[in-house]
């Protein structure tokens, strides 16, 4: 768990050495998800799980351009102008989300209680960092508004997975939609290749994002899913934010403000309580509605980031 959660945080800080490199950010989305689907679509077709995805592969389409494509390149756009810290940590946001979205889509997943307190402790800490750590630039404000999109999108995905692909094997939604992202960030990138050649260091950033913070990230995933459980495996998404942080920090020099560890606090713990709609302090008796799908968005990712394959 300790492992995938370094990775999954860890995905920040690689966007931020490949944008360094001036390699843009269509190639970058597109060099990682076809790393990642490389893998994913081996495994899963080596497990046979790619025949669960017979007729739904307009609803596969769907989710690869709202969960994988859009929410990566806005990511990485936005990482333009913002740390890679804050990044993770506004990432984090995507189950609040899932709690405000989830009652179009089924009236016995009304939010109340917790998780209103939840919700609004979140957007908290939104607010905060926006008023402190984003203020004072208009291209700040627009690359934290761009991450924050992403993870609206990061929402929307894992409601779609949860009402549109159910029993689907998970490795098999996770394949998909990368080879559909893939595809549909084709285009893009074959009209924004970098201008020189790619940096031994870059190179080996996308190949960490891609193979391993998008691939094997999700294998240990589902590992960890079959293991304990995905409840319990879904406390991962809680602790990548702080790994984007502590990698910020420690290997590209960002600033940590009490604004930044205000933020993640406060984010981090209106997410889990929106989610589990109930406050720490008190036992889980039932899997509350918001449970079923915010507990495991978080991440991404993607996932990063890839997040709406987890609520599975």
């Amino acid at each position: 768990m300790g492992l995938l959660a370094a990775l999954w945080g860890a995905s920040y800080m690689f966007i931020k050495i490949a944008l360094h490199d001036d390699v843009p950010a269509p190639s970058i989305v597109f060099i990682r998800v076809t790393l990642g689907a490389a893998l994913l679509t081996v495994i899963a077709a080596h497990q046979h799980a790619l025949t669960g995805l017979r007729g739904r592969w307009r609803w596969v389409w769907a989710i690869g351009l709202v969960q994988v494509a859009a929410p990566f390149l806005l990511i990485t756009y936005g990482e333009k102008w913002i740390p890679s810290a804050l990044a993770g940590i506004l990432v984090a946001s995507a189950p609040i989300f899932v709690a405000l979205l989830s009652p179009r889509f089924a009236a016995s997943e009304a939010v109340h209680g917790w998780a209103v307190v939840g919700i609004a402790v979140g957007i908290l800490g939104v607010m905060l960092l926006f008023g402190v750590d984003l203020s004072g630039s208009a291209k700040l404000a627009l690359g934290g508004g761009m991450v924050l999109l992403a993870g609206l999108g990061y929402a929307f995905g894992a409601i779609w997975v949860r009402y549109k692909m159910p029993g689907a094997p998970p490795v098999a939604i996770a394949a998909g939609t990368m080879l559909t992202a893939a595809l549909l960030t084709l285009p893009l990138a074959a009209t924004h290749l970098p201008p020189h050649a790619i940096s031994l260091g870059a190179s080996a950033a996308l190949l960490a994002l891609g193979a391993g913070g998008t691939g094997i990230a999700f294998l240990i995933y589902y590992v960890l899913i079959a293991d304990v459980g995905a409840n319990r495996a879904s406390v991962v998404a809680y602790l990548a934010p702080g790994f984007s942080v502590l990698y910020g920090a420690l290997f590209l020099d960002e600033a940590i403000t009490a604004a930044t560890i205000g933020g993640l606090a406060l984010i981090l713990a209106g997410s889990w309580i929106a989610a589990e709609g109930r406050a720490p302090w008190q036992r889980r008796t039932s899997v509350p509605a918001a449970r079923s799908a915010a507990a495991e968005v978080a991440m991404e990712p993607l996932a990063e980031d890839l997040v709406g394959e987890r609520v599975l």
